[in-house]
């Protein structure tokens, strides 16, 4: 093979890749519109589901058929009792879904009886400041439990999974890192809780501690940003590209 069919083989290997570069970034680029249709749907339906009227909280028959998918975030109200056991407290540096809470601190987590027997934990509300100080959560949710019944209004949520770096629970002190309902009834002896938990929003306690509110949406939208970024890299490959086949061909000639 002559140099000049080698210098052709070389241009026509460095073409294929450089058509393979632009390909995949293209294809990203693509991708990342799709994303940005699809987290503006995701944002629509929240932002519906959070501005809708309360409705009752489906009744316990019902509750093997809910999903997250359908469900999560769904507003609801019914009437329970705080029950005399336990809480548990879930650490939190923020939150994605609350305009007025920054952390450090806790949200703290109890058992309620509805009449019909059945228990639901809600998340009563964030406790700044307090995860090694479990004196003072006693005090905090202790305040919540009068044995009466309360109207409670809030959110379905569905529990989180704990990721490979998420910290061990820590029993002693009924602190999680997770929001998992279900663990801390097992550990706590609550008994058979509903599949889901609310996050309250309402009635706010007198001492405003734990402190419940409205959910807002607050999800990322980067994705055109990533879709021109990926674009951009796309254009530079063909301009890279040009710029070199033109050097190649006055070398030629």
């Amino acid at each position: 093979m002559n140099s000049t069919d080698t210098r052709r083989s070389s241009a026509a290997g460095f073409g294929i890749f450089t058509l393979i570069l632009i390909a995949v970034f293209v294809g990203l680029g693509a991708w990342q519109l799709q994303r940005r249709v699809e987290k503006h749907a995701l944002i629509a339906a929240l932002d519906s589901k959070l501005a809708a009227a309360p409705e009752a909280l489906p009744q316990p028959s019902a509750w093997p058929t809910l999903t997250s998918a359908r469900d999560e975030f769904r507003r609801v109200t019914f009437t329970a009792t705080y029950a005399k056991l336990p809480d548990a407290m879930v650490y939190s540096s923020g939150s994605a879904v609350r305009d007025d809470i920054s952390g450090p601190g806790t949200w703290a987590f109890l058992p309620a009886k509805l009449a019909s027997g059945e228990t639901v934990v809600i998340n009563t509300g964030f406790v700044q400041n307090t995860m090694q100080d479990r004196a003072s959560e006693d005090r905090v949710t202790g305040r919540l439990v009068t044995g009466t019944p309360v109207e409670l209004s809030g959110y379905i949520r569905f529990p989180e999974q704990p990721g490979r770096l998420t910290p061990k629970e820590d029993t002693v002190k009924r602190l999680w890192f997770v929001r998992d309902h279900r663990a801390m009834a097992q550990a706590l002896g609550w008994g058979e809780v509903a599949p889901f938990y609310i996050d309250l929003a309402a009635p706010v306690p007198e001492s405003g501690t734990p402190k419940p509110g409205p959910l807002t949406v607050h999800l990322r939208d980067d994705h055109m940003q990533y879709a021109i970024t990926w674009f951009s890299l796309a254009a530079c490959v063909v301009i890279a590209f040009g710029l070199w086949w033109r050097g190649q061909r006055r070398r030629e000639g």
